[in-house]
């Protein structure tokens, strides 16, 4: 089983994050913002890594430390529960469709962390969340997790079917991307031996 734990307390937020690579998807959230823990049990569900993650902090300031904080956490977990990634297939793609929604999300797992994010949200605010804050989570998880994330949102008009299919779209491309290859469970999946930096 990979597993770990990650703790990461600040002036803030104080964050635990649990998370386990090959679970079945169950997960306990809570990190004080609803929506947000909404689409984390949707990342942990769709994933199949176990999620076990509590977050609190300066909310009565805003969402932003929370929000940001929360992706540095379980990206740092995701992370060092990969270890060197050894066997990993490393790549991951999923088209995530929500009624009238659709979104493209690719994964690398590749140490060289990147987001590229082209997702256009119209509504300021989900419930009481700052829409803009979504970019600032997947920017915190891709950097901390050591992944390239592409998200591209083709077409919607729903700011909550955006959201939760970008959410669930990454959930299946990581699932692919840190599957173990049977046909090379033993070796790093790069022509250098050691992933990170180039090619």
């Amino acid at each position: 089983m990979r597993k770990a734990t990650v703790e990461r307390k600040t002036k803030e937020t104080s964050i635990k994050a649990t998370v386990n690579l090959d679970g079945t998807g169950s997960y306990d959230v809570s990190s004080g913002i609803g929506f947000l823990d909404h689409m984390l049990e949707q990342f942990s569900r769709h994933s199949l890594i176990d999620l076990d993650l509590k977050a609190s902090g300066d909310l009565h300031i805003d969402f932003h430390h929370i929000t940001e904080d929360t992706g540095i956490a379980v990206g740092e977990a995701v992370a060092k529960a990969l270890g060197e990634r050894t066997g990993i297939v490393r790549f991951g793609s999923a088209m995530s469709a929500m009624d009238e929604t659709l979104t493209r999300v690719v994964v690398d797992a590749s140490m060289r962390p990147y987001l590229i994010w082209k997702v256009d949200i119209e509504k300021p605010k989900l419930g009481d969340m700052d829409t803009e804050l979504f970019k600032e989570w997947f920017q915190a998880f891709a950097q901390a997790a050591g992944i390239t994330l592409h998200m591209e949102t083709l077409y919607g008009e729903n700011s909550h079917h955006i959201v939760e299919s970008c959410y669930k779209g990454l959930a299946r491309a990581l699932r692919q991307a840190i599957a173990i290859d049977p046909r090379r469970p033993d070796e790093v999946p790069s022509t250098k031996g050691v992933l990170g930096g180039s090619l």
